[in-house]
């Protein structure tokens, strides 16, 4: 089996695969200051209660943006699966160019979408990420990662509101009844979650002029089925795209 593992800033997603079929996924916060027996200890749970073999993993590929998790985790891989984990960074084999200026600037995360995105749905497309930070990455139809837009995610963007406007409360994100809100409550969330939204639509309309209008745009993230039940600006949602990204990195560089 492989274990795949995507590690946000918020959130870490844990995937099983044997061979292409996805056995198992879990979403799971992010804790900075995991140990590599902690980690090991939760995912051993995860198996457990899914009644897969802990043992029976045998490889490991791991994209992180988070540095301080990346030693842990593969001191985690390298003591209880006895194998030396597969690593996105500098040097893996993507088969796509990356016209970033500066190649080793761009996160693995967003890499391994583009490639899951242009292998699931061709090009020109463009990745919708919502996570900590939103992240719009742009695919020509020769298969090449041009770059993109980084934006606060809308979580931050809550919470910000709750920091620095003293009267305000902390509020959930989710969609309200209507855009004009009756109350404060209401008009953060008509705010926040519509706000967002026209953002969001905002920048994938200029990317589609630079690109093309026939540009295929994907949607994944956590955040990433609330916002855009209300969107014609997305033409798939796939949650999963990240971990099928890491699948297809780890077949390409056996």
């Amino acid at each position: 089996m492989l274990l795949a593992l995507d590690v946000g800033n918020t959130n870490t997603v844990v995937g099983v695969f044997e061979g292409q079929t996805l056995l198992r996924h879990w979403r799971l916060s992010t804790r900075r200051e995991g140990t590599r027996d902690e980690y090991a200890m939760l995912i051993k749970g995860l198996f457990d209660f899914a009644g897969l073999d802990f043992q029976g993993v045998s490889a490991v590929i791991i994209s992180s943006v988070v540095p301080p998790l990346q030693g842990p985790l593969e001191e985690m891989v390298r003591q209880y699966f006895g194998v030396e984990p597969m690593v996105v960074g500098p040097g893996i084999k993507t088969g796509m160019p990356i016209l970033y200026e500066s190649p080793r600037d761009v996160g693995a995360d967003r890499i391994v979408n583009a490639v899951a995105a242009f292998e699931a749905y061709g090009g020109p497309c463009i990745v919708v990420d919502f996570g900590t930070a939103t992240t719009f990455d742009a695919i020509s139809a020769r298969g090449e990662y041009i770059g993109g837009a980084i934006c606060p995610g809308i979580g931050i963007s809550a919470e910000a509101l709750f920091q620095h406007a003293a009267k305000l409360p902390r509020v959930d994100v989710t969609q309200p009844k209507a855009i004009i809100g009756k109350n404060t409550v209401g008009s953060m969330q008509a705010g926040l979650f519509y706000g967002y939204l026209s953002l969001v639509e905002g920048v994938v309309a200029r990317m589609r002029v630079e690109l093309g209008d026939r540009a295929t745009v994907i949607a994944t993230g956590g955040l990433a089925q609330l916002l855009l039940a209300e969107s014609t600006a997305v033409d798939r949602v796939d949650p999963l795209l990240t971990l099928t990204g890491l699948r297809i990195l780890f077949e390409r560089n056996q």
